[in-house]
C-alpha cells in the first residue's frame, strides 16, 4: 500500500493537491492511504519550507507547487522509483 501525506494549511493549492491525489488513486484503482497534515509544528519534520508538500512512502517529492496530473499518476503508480 502506498502512503501519501499531503502537508499544508488548507490553502487552495493544498486542497487542490489532496483532491488531485484522491482522483489519481481512484482512477488507477490504487491501494493507498491519504493523510493530511495541517499542524505547522509538523512541517519541519518533513523538511517542508513551502506548501503544499507531498510525501510518498516517506519521501518528500514536492513542495511549493502542484504537479500535473500525469506526473502525479506516474509517482503514485511507480512509488518504488522515487528518489529521496
Amino acid at each position: 500500500m502506498t502512503e501519501i501525506i499531503i502537508i499544508g494549511n488548507n490553502c487552495p493549492y493544498c486542497i487542490r493537491l489532496e483532491k488531485l491525489c484522491r482522483e489519481v488513486v481512484a482512477e488507477n484503482q490504487l491501494e493507498a492511504s491519504i493523510k493530511k497534515i495541517t499542524d505547522l509544528n509538523e512541517f519541519g519534520k518533513y523538511g517542508i519550507m513551502l506548501t503544499p508538500g507531498l510525501v510518498i512512502n516517506g519521501k518528500l517529492v514536492l513542495q511549493g507547487k502542484l504537479p500535473v496530473k500525469h506526473t502525479l499518476a506516474h509517482w503514485l503508480t511507480n512509488p518504488q522509483n522515487l528518489v529521496k
